[in-house]
């Protein structure tokens, strides 16, 4: 009995395992393997103005995306700009892309046990699809990506929301659409 104890004890102690998952992200053969299109413009700009800011506070233990993806939903949100974000994390998943060829191949990167401040959170919500970036912060490292679903949220959690209009003739449904090159 006394062997069990001290193995579960030593078993706590031990930090939990980083699990990385490598993805890649096809689209079909076609797009993948297509080249630039001339018809398509080298960069895009659009002239708007901020509806409204909403602000969200995230508590402690809670996941921040799926709290993000929530608000977006409850004020209707189609179009946004994530202005600014802070707070601190008691557990990161996120991914990067870490390729330079189609298909994109992704890495997530997901750690139960770490704790990190959370330096920024910047991106966009386009189509009412949140697409935010974030930079963690230890002892040791920044670090970062696109934000996933297993970010817990420690202390709190702030993020500022600039609020698009509503309006189709932005153009912004292709803005995060990898294909149209």
């Amino acid at each position: 009995m006394k062997g069990l104890l001290l193995f579960v004890s030593l078993a706590l102690l031990l930090p939990a395992q980083v699990k990385r998952t490598d993805v890649i992200r096809s689209t079909t053969p076609a797009d993948d393997a297509k080249g630039l299109d001339p018809a398509v413009p080298d960069s895009v700009a659009i002239s708007t103005r901020f509806e409204r800011v909403v602000v969200i506070r995230v508590k402690n233990q809670a996941g921040l995306l799926a709290a993000i993806e929530k608000h977006v939903a409850e004020q209707k949100i189609r179009s946004a700009v994530i202005l600014s974000g802070v707070g601190s994390a008691l557990s990161t998943h996120y991914h990067m892309v870490t390729n330079r060829s189609f298909p994109s191949k992704n890495t997530y990167l997901e750690d139960p046990s770490t704790s990190a401040d959370i330096i920024s959170m910047s991106g966009f919500v386009i189509d009412g699809k949140v697409h935010c970036h974030l930079t963690f912060a230890d002892t040791g490292k920044a670090f970062g990506g696109h934000l996933e679903a297993n970010t817990r949220v420690f202390t709190f959690a702030i993020l500022a929301l600039g609020v698009l209009p509503d309006d189709e003739t932005l153009g912004m449904k292709r803005f995060d659409d990898k294909t149209w090159r």
